[in-house]
């Protein structure tokens, strides 16, 4: 008997496998932080500086009202002892 004749199966081609190693990305060197460190610690100085100085004048200010205001009060009731006489 006559049988049909299978072609033949080809041979698919193998692929060629290099393989590549991954290394982690570098690490970039960025900006140093040296200089901001400072800048923050003077800016921080700086404002405590002001702060300090403000709260001074403005007890300063406090202080000479209430002196200003006593003096006021003494000098009345001196002026209105005086012409009471």
């Amino acid at each position: 008997m006559l049988r049909p004749k299978l072609p033949d199966v080809p041979t698919p081609p193998t692929p060629t496998v290099t393989l590549q190693q991954m290394q982690p990305p570098a690490p970039s060197a960025g900006r140093p932080i040296a200089p901001y460190v400072g800048i923050g610690a003077g800016a921080v100085a700086a404002v405590v500086v002001v702060g300090i100085v403000l709260t001074a004048l403005l007890a300063a200010v406090a202080v000479s009202a209430v002196s200003v205001a006593i003096a006021a009060v003494v000098l009345r009731s001196l002026v209105n002892g005086a012409h009471k006489r």
